[in-house]
């Protein structure tokens, strides 16, 4: 004999309370009284009650799914992680389920990502850009899928979008380098095609330019995506016969390979902040971000999107912070 799967009328009576009660607690009403709503959690594990979702959203009028998608680089990777924990929160809180991809910087596997949440009805998507055209996202647009862009822009794709000021942010620290006495500054970064490494290399450029200082394409390097290719970039910088003084490495996974070979006397500073930054000898002055706050910045502009919101799409530009911690600080040849 089959068990009778129990019902949100059970649960309401096995804790004392109605059956709305319960639709708010199961929904993720945070406004219920926090006795009541333990009453009502204890009742739906004591039962094995399941929300059914089949059901529930053939009731709905306004056709929502009640799941986003989110797509990143790599979610292994801990800005990535941090960004996707932050987003997953926030959809947790507004009664929806979040599916997450990695498109690992592949233009081709992001599409094949994009299309599989899309076929799955999302009502959304949360997503950092590739490099390359983003226009195989418009169908999606004009099926209603929402979009919001983080940590990186989409050009030509007209979309909310949360970023930092990469461009200050970097030009800022190489004139800290600058003031510090250093001519020779080299820069190590993934493929300018990417929003991000784009702003970072311009912001870079900018700053000697201000200095009066001409850029030597020698002590740029592009294209560096894995902590041994920063170590190999680096080595070959170093091996210049007029080698840099100074470095920037432009995210944290190329940061943690230029360590691997850098000589100690050598000034660096790296974009993101890191667990052991403060830490190493010299501690490592970084350019500091903040994931979560992108994260949770841009879903909360998602879900305003899945509810009506109809404003003009929108940047949104938060701050960074240059900690400086030693590395950055070291004087160079022309030093007061």
């Amino acid at each position: 004999m089959t068990a009778t799967r129990p019902t949100m009328k059970d649960v309401a009576a096995e804790a004392g309370v109605s059956a709305m009660t319960v639709s708010r607690v199961v929904n993720g009403d945070s406004a219920v009284a926090p006795r009541t709503a333990a009453r009502v959690e204890a009742a739906v594990r004591k039962l094995g009650y399941q929300r059914d979702d089949v059901a529930r959203q053939l009731r709905r009028t306004d056709q929502l799914s009640q799941t986003i998608g989110l797509l990143v680089d790599d979610v292994a990777d801990p800005f990535m992680a941090a960004v996707a924990s932050a987003a997953e929160d926030v959809a947790r809180q507004r009664g929806s389920v979040m599916l997450i991809g990695s498109s690992r910087a592949d233009p081709r596997r992001a599409r094949e990502v994009i299309a599989a949440f899309t076929a799955r009805r999302v009502d959304g998507l949360i997503l950092t850009p590739a490099a390359g055209s983003h226009r195989f996202l418009r169908p999606a647009q004009a099926q209603g899928t929402k979009i919001v862009c983080v940590d990186r822009a989409a050009p030509g794709l007209d979309v909310d979008a949360v970023v930092v000021d990469n461009f200050g942010a970097v030009r800022e620290a190489v004139g800290r380098l600058v003031a510090h006495g250093h001519r020779r500054i080299g820069y190590i970064g993934d493929t300018p095609e990417i929003w991000t490494f784009g702003e970072r290399r311009r912001g870079y450029l900018a700053a000697l330019e201000s200095a009066g200082i001409a850029p030597d394409p020698a002590l740029v390097r592009d294209g560096i995506r894995s902590g041994a290719e920063a170590a190999t970039a680096v080595t070959a910088l170093l091996a210049l016969p007029d080698p840099p003084t100074a470095l920037l490495a432009g995210n944290e996974l190329l940061a943690f390979g230029a360590l691997t070979v850098l000589p100690a006397d050598l000034a660096f500073i790296a974009f993101d902040d890191f667990a052991l930054a403060a830490r190493l000898t010299p501690p490592v002055t970084v350019i500091a971000q903040d994931p979560v706050a992108l994260a949770t910045s841009a879903a909360h502009l998602l879900f305003a999107r899945i509810h009506g919101d109809v404003s003009p799409p929108r940047t949104v530009v938060m701050p960074t912070r240059l900690i400086q911690r030693g590395s950055g600080e070291i004087p160079g040849p022309f030093a007061a």
